[in-house]
């Protein structure tokens, strides 16, 4: 990856939390833990899930540039979902916590040397796993669950 295409990325991924802010504008509060499609989360569900996925990946950055090939394991989302009642909680302090993670990870990915973006560590369910990797993960994952939650935001405005 050149050092163009990282920036690129990084500057999508600090882009993220207002994707997904902006994809809440106009959501009806009383519609945020509706189930829309049959086996798809709610907005709701999203919100608390992408706070959880970025406190968590923002941990295994961390991990692949402070530790000598670290595992970086993975976790059942679906799990996370059910048991920290993500559909039953005020999605208010899950984007501050994924604003928070943003920002902070963002500041370290602006200030990584190329060593830093190639050093390997081993992620349980992918394999080789980078920092390189890791950004071409994360840099979509907000925008990806943005899109989502405008299309449960239309589908529930026609119902």
């Amino acid at each position: 990856m050149t050092k163009e295409e990282r920036d690129a990325l990084i500057e999508r991924y600090a882009s993220g939390t207002a994707e997904v802010v902006s994809s809440l504008e106009g959501f009806p509060p009383d519609k945020l833990a509706t189930r829309a499609f049959p086996g798809k989360w709610s907005a709701a569900e999203i919100v608390h899930h992408l706070a959880d996925s970025e406190m968590t990946s923002a941990i295994r950055l961390r991990r692949l540039l402070a530790e000598e090939r670290p595992v970086i394991h993975g976790y059942d989302q679906e799990a996370f979902a059910t048991r920290l009642r993500y559909a039953a909680r005020d999605i208010s302090p899950a984007l501050d916590a994924l604003r928070s993670a943003r920002a902070t990870t963002t500041q370290l990915l602006r200030t990584m040397s190329d060593e830093e973006w190639r050093a390997p560590g081993w992620h349980t369910e992918i394999g080789l796993y980078t920092a390189e990797r890791w950004l071409e993960i994360y840099a979509q994952h907000a925008h990806g669950h943005a899109e989502q939650i405008r299309r449960l935001r239309a589908a529930l405005s026609k119902s």
